[in-house]
């Protein structure tokens, strides 16, 4: 007898970008730790086959799995949260979908039927979902939609949440994360923008089984009234999910509001008690870290108009935060930017500000804009024995910062950016040139898992404490071996490379409390209950100062 698996759909209502992902998770952490398997699948609606092709400024992070994906930034919320590797198979966008139905129609998959929009796109869309939860053998498949309801882009998904709930009533529900502002002027939370998100949704031939009201407040008694009368929602299925100091204290929050009980009941699921422990704890460690610690994130892809936004480090923030609750500090984000750093009329005034951080970290990138402030940055960490962590990019720079100022090889750079150097610190991997010649530039990178290899009596492998280790990367340039010797001769050592002994992968400054940079993304193994092995040395340095 096959086993019976079930799924919640997670839509969005009102606005995006109120926490349906960290919803999701919370949610996924909530049902696991009652004994049941969890996992967890993105849609989003765009016609992109995936997100790596799309600027970080517009789109956010781009998470890379374990095999090879480049993903939204809510797949690694759903890896922290569920402390378990999500992987291509979780992940789809509207262009994927259609991408597969026409190469089914193509090789006449379909048996000369007329492909139409509906039901065939749905029914790709739920054979995928499908394919997730038995890949994962889930007992619950958390399916959240990107966007909200109101968006053309979502019919096809909601449809498909529709056809699923139709088939298996009793194994599918959809819950809706929805925004309840409370304007200043009136003082008072206002539930109409809600109930019309709860009517389009009914306009899709859904029903939400219950409603998580996200908030600066928590929702109040006579809000959940009226809202159980107006949207035909049970009181006890409209949860209240206030802003909060970390997202690490949602699971609790929601717990505490029977979501996890209200869901095992209408899914008529098996569960133990929950164990909730481990949560408690890592809440109670944050609430106690009182000692800041200043970490400045050199980067470029924060500002959008007049607004800040971290969304393209989140990985980054959240392994440097990781790391400092575990050793009881507080951590402190400065935002460097890094095109601001390079341009001379800042240059004095952005050092100091360098020069008030206890660690410096240079994380991943592509292009010219803000490279020198970046390689400005290395500089003043290592003339200044400043705690250094450069992540991809940021390990090549710092590569090609030395290269300059202690070999004193002029004009030595990245060819990504000057192609005619007479010094190419960094080059372009030989696998990279045919596919750079073609322009094939979707999903070509060096993708997912690699292992490396350390070098003993280096820093990374005591951190580490293994010889051996994997890392996931998304890069197209390399270190050049042919400057190893040079670099290795004033004090640049490499300490982690391919197993072929091909490949730099990690390299560490002699003579400095501690300078690495990894070619690798180690942000996107870090978890709440287990901080990465390479930032926590780098916040333990920063800590130091």
């Amino acid at each position: 007898m096959a086993k019976r698996r079930t799924y919640v759909f997670i839509a969005g209502g009102v606005m995006s970008g109120v926490g349906k992902g960290v919803a999701s998770a919370s949610l996924g952490a909530i049902l696991k730790s009652r004994g049941l398997k969890v996992t967890a699948v993105k849609i989003d609606p765009y016609i992109n086959v995936d997100a790596g092709t799309m600027n970080p400024v517009e789109h956010g992070e781009v998470f890379v799995t374990r095999d090879g994906d480049e993903t939204d930034q809510d797949i690694g919320n759903y890896e922290r949260f569920l402390d378990e590797d999500i992987l291509k198979v979780n992940y789809m966008t509207t262009g994927r979908v259609y991408l597969s139905v026409i190469q089914r129609e193509r090789s006449l998959g379909y048996g000369g039927k007329t492909v139409e929009v509906v039901p065939h796109v749905p029914q790709e869309v739920i054979s995928r979902i499908q394919s997730a939860a038995k890949h994962h053998d889930a007992d619950v498949t958390i399916i959240e939609i990107g966007g909200t309801v109101g968006e053309y882009q979502n019919v096809l998904f909601l449809e498909a949440a529709r056809m699923m709930k139709i088939a298996t009533p009793g194994d599918v529900l959809v819950g809706l994360v929805s925004y309840f502002p409370v304007p200043s002027a009136i003082g008072e939370m206002k539930t109409k923008p809600t109930q019309y998100a709860v009517r389009t949704l009914n306009s899709a031939g859904i029903q939400p089984d219950f409603i998580i009201g996200r908030s600066t407040h928590p929702i109040d008694e006579p809000r959940k009234k009226k809202l159980a009368v107006q949207c035909s929602v049970g009181q006890d299925d409209i949860i209240s999910a206030p802003d909060m100091r970390s997202v690490y204290e949602v699971p609790l929050v929601m717990e505490q509001e029977g979501l996890a009980v209200q869901v095992i009941k209408k899914l008529k699921l098996r569960a133990q008690k929950p164990d909730l422990k481990s949560w408690k704890k890592l809440v109670s460690s944050i609430e106690h870290s009182q000692k800041p610690i200043r970490i400045g994130i050199v980067g470029k892809y924060s500002a959008s108009g007049d607004f800040n936004l971290t969304d393209a480090y989140i990985s980054v923030l959240e392994s440097v935060k990781h790391a400092a609750w575990s050793i009881g500090r507080k951590p402190e984000i400065i935002w460097v930017d890094a095109g601001t750093l390079e341009q001379p009329k800042f240059r004095s005034q952005n050092t100091k500000v360098l020069g008030k951080l206890d660690g410096i970290l240079v994380p991943g990138g592509f292009g010219s804009r803000g490279v020198e402030g970046k390689i400005l940055a290395a500089k003043y960490a290592r003339e200044h024995k400043v705690p250094y962590l450069g992540l991809c990019y940021g390990m090549q720079l710092a590569c090609v910062e030395f290269a300059r100022n202690v070999l004193h090889l002029k004009g030595a750079h990245t060819t990504e950016i000057d192609p005619l150097t007479s010094h190419p610190i960094i080059h372009l991997m030989n696998e990279q040139e045919e596919k750079m010649k073609n322009k094939t530039y979707g999903g070509s990178m060096r993708l997912g898992s690699y292992i490396c290899r350390l070098k003993s009596e280096s820093m990374a492998r005591k951190l580490y404490g293994e010889s051996a280790i994997e890392e996931r990367h998304r890069h197209r340039y390399e270190f050049n071996p042919d400057y190893r010797k040079a670099l290795e001769a004033k004090g640049m050592i490499i300490t982690g490379e391919s197993p072929d002994g091909t490949l730099a992968e990690i390299v560490e400054l002699q003579k400095h409390p501690f300078f690495i940079g990894t070619q690798a993304h180690p942000e996107f193994l870090s978890r709440p209950f287990k901080p990465h092995p390479l930032f926590l040395g780098f916040l333990k340095a920063a800590a130091k100062r």
